[in-house]
């Protein structure tokens, strides 16, 4: 009689999710967790709105460009030590950044916000790096009690020239939104910075052609439901990450909320993310994928809507209401964008589909903060009239995203 082994893989599976889901919040909780802590790091660093845009972007430019490598390297030396590689990284990088004196490199994105500005009101802005360790110094025990993923010598070569020229390319292409502003389009540099990032888009084409197995795989993006996709969570990204970068200056620059308030104000993102992360699975059960990353994108456009009139009066309720409407749509829409994304592919590209999903969303994020972050460049008289050209780009943005899908063929209902 052979034994029934499935109980035990239970705890296995377990400690697979709880692992990883730590690796999952201090990747997410430092992309916002940061930007309560801004104006401080501004005082202290004696840096302008500048500076604070290569605060922000140096972490999601570099997260972007090697979440590109993450699944070949798992391949190729095991699951387990990647990810053990990944996070005694980020826990010796985040001790560096709390302890520099004159430096700066769903639910925890909207948690971070109100646990940065409790750690800034009482302890400063380096706190909120020392959060990380804790958090990764238990993600890697948590591994020590995994089993390794298989490995082989057959797998094709890593792409490490795509690889380089995508994060080149990247921090390029930063480089000159976020400098533009301050020098002007007709600086030698600004220009230079242009042409520098052409030919390293020109550069990585040419290379991803011709790898064996290339960090960017353009033959997904024939697939429609796969390329509107990505778009769509290109759009999201860039709009939710840009916007919130110039609140949290709005907040405490032109408010004068202390950064404590400034993080009890984003609650409403919490409220939002867990009412939609509750609705968003019986949505795509009973009406497919299509329709509700049609509805999140219209109700993130109207959460923008409202933040730009909120940017006009003293009201917290009208923010209040933008902080709740924002996140719904997100948390509405993004499962039914990545579903849509994993379906478009065969399922032995379903990794590579999530990097390249995964990698654009993140550089999205990185660039709406170089865009926005300009608009509100110039002090604090600028910042509210920065921020409502935010919103209204952004409800653009979110328009253009509704009707890229709506001419999606998604997943259908699972009735």
């Amino acid at each position: 009689m052979t034994q029934d082994t499935s109980p035990a893989r239970a705890p296995s599976f377990a400690l697979v999710v709880l692992a990883t889901s730590m690796a999952f919040v201090v990747g997410q909780l430092d992309v916002t967790i940061v930007n309560v802590a801004l104006p401080a790091m501004a005082h202290t660093l004696g840096t302008g709105i500048d500076g604070l845009q290569w605060v922000v972007d140096a972490y999601t430019v570099a997260f972007a460009a090697f979440m590109l490598s993450a699944g070949a390297l798992g391949d190729r030396f095991g699951a387990r030590r990647a990810f053990q590689w990944g996070m005694a990284i980020f826990a010796l990088a985040s001790m560096g950044c709390a302890l520099a004196p004159t430096a700066a490199g769903s639910i925890a994105i909207a948690l971070g916000p109100v646990l940065g500005g409790l750690l800034v009101s009482g302890v400063g802005w380096p706190a909120i790096f020392w959060v990380n360790v804790p958090l990764c110094a238990l993600g890697f025990w948590l591994s020590l009690r995994l089993d390794e993923t298989p490995t082989g010598q057959d797998r094709p070569p890593l792409d490490i020239a795509g690889q380089l020229l995508a994060t080149l390319l990247l921090a390029a292409l930063i480089a000159t939104l976020i400098e533009s502003r301050s020098l002007g389009i007709a600086d030698a540099r600004i220009r230079a910075g242009a042409v520098v990032t052409i030919l390293l888009g020109g550069a990585l084409w040419v290379v991803e052609r011709r790898a064996a197995a290339p960090v960017i795989a353009g033959d997904l993006f024939a697939l429609r439901d796969f390329r509107g996709a990505v778009f769509f969570g290109t759009v999201v990204n860039g709009t939710y990450y840009g916007a919130i970068f110039v609140i949290a200056l709005f907040l405490q620059t032109v408010r004068h909320y202390t950064p404590i308030e400034a993080g009890l104000a984003f609650l409403p993102l919490t409220a939002g993310f867990f009412l939609s992360n509750v609705l968003s699975g019986r949505a795509i059960t009973r009406f497919g994928t299509r329709k509700p990353m049609i509805v999140g994108a219209l109700v993130d456009l109207l959460g923008f809507g409202v933040l730009a009139l909120a940017s006009t009066t003293d009201s917290f309720a009208f923010m209040a209401l933008g902080f709740l409407l924002i996140p719904t749509g997100m948390g509405l829409a993004v499962p039914a964008m990545t579903t849509t994304v994993l379906s478009a592919v065969d399922k032995s590209r379903s990794s590579l589909a999530a990097a390249i999903l995964n990698t654009a969303r993140q550089a999205a994020g990185a660039i709406g903060v170089a865009v926005f972050g300009a608009l509100a460049q110039g002090g604090a008289a600028r910042i509210g009239p920065g921020l409502r050209i935010t919103c209204v780009a952004s409800m653009i943005a979110l328009a253009f995203a509704a009707l890229a899908a709506a001419r999606l063929k998604g997943v259908p209902p699972q009735r």
